[in-house]
């Protein structure tokens, strides 16, 4: 089985923090992977506005968010100026790309991103994009080539600009396989490479997961044969701290069974474009998480 990597980092102390440690975890397993960056301020407090969405209250209690974020990162944009993720903490991602490892863009503000894009129109997602784009540009001395949506959200401008922007694929969505996208009655060219498994914070406190024995279920789900293989979402902020120890147990089960690790760039690489399928994205719930997610249509 091929399982492409893809590491969403959220925030300035997943960058400082989690993120040398997954580099130092990968380096031991000779592990390649994605590394998906947010560029801006870190304004993670003010994500409280979400404890009205229905199931975030329930989330947060299973996974623990003062735990794996921390009290100062909770505070960020509310309580205390939230730093620049780039501008401060630009080595680090650089230490990935000179890894070996793929980079690309996450986001630029990854709260106000997550939380407005699904209702917002295309020159609020052009100056996010192009923000985003701007400070990648300043940290790797050179443009982007992929991009993964904050929280599996999105409009049909985002694909129109991916599109534009000549970005080779994104992740934007969840899914079962690589396709080309339509939404809203519009068809784009950009391909869409979905995370097809569980996410850690969805599954743990759920059918007795446990961070003891979550990598269990999330091996066991990598089983099912898809025929590009799956891609993990892991989080610097998860699997790069706390739950370290879960992300090693995982890439050993992975090894053990003669799975490859790698890019979803190696994915893409992979792919004979011109014979996927036409598939329109929507919007729909993900067991263990709050809210509606950007769906490749009939996976549930």
């Amino acid at each position: 089985m091929r399982i492409a990597l893809k590491v969403d980092v959220d925030t300035y102390r997943g960058t400082l923090e989690g993120v040398p440690a997954l580099l130092e975890l990968f380096r031991r397993f000779d592990v390649e992977a994605t590394f998906l960056f947010s560029l801006g301020p870190d304004h993670t407090g003010r994500a409280i506005r979400r404890v009205f969405r229905p199931g975030f209250l329930s989330k947060v209690q299973r996974t623990s968010v003062t735990e794996h974020y921390g009290y100062k990162t909770l505070m960020y944009g509310v309580l205390l100026p939230g730093p620049h993720i780039a501008r401060r903490a630009g080595h680090v991602m650089r230490a990935a790309r000179d890894d070996g490892h793929e980079v690309g863009i996450h986001c630029y503000d990854h709260v106000r991103w997550q939380d407005f894009v699904a209702g917002k129109d295309e020159a609020w997602t052009r100056r996010e994009l192009e923000l985003a784009c701007r400070a990648f540009n300043e940290v790797f001395d050179s443009a982007p080539t992929t991009h993964g949506a904050a929280g599996w959200q999105l409009n049909s401008h985002l694909l129109g600009l991916e599109q534009e922007k000549g970005f080779a694929y994104a992740s934007d969505v969840r899914g079962r396989s690589p396709f080309i996208p339509s939404m809203g009655g519009i068809d784009f060219e950009c391909v869409q490479i979905p995370t097809t498994l569980p996410t850690l914070d969805e599954l743990i406190g759920c059918d007795g997961n446990t961070p003891d024995n979550v990598h269990e279920t999330v091996f066991m789900a990598s089983r099912e044969v898809l025929p590009h293989g799956h891609v993990y979402t892991l989080h610097a902020e998860l699997e790069g701290m706390k739950l370290l120890p879960v992300m090693e147990r995982l890439i050993l089960a992975w090894r053990d069974a003669g799975d490859e690790m790698l890019t979803t760039r190696a994915i893409y690489d992979g792919l004979d474009t011109t014979s996927l399928p036409r598939k329109q994205i929507i919007l729909g719930e993900v067991p263990g998480r709050s809210g509606l997610l950007a769906l490749e249509e009939g996976i549930f």
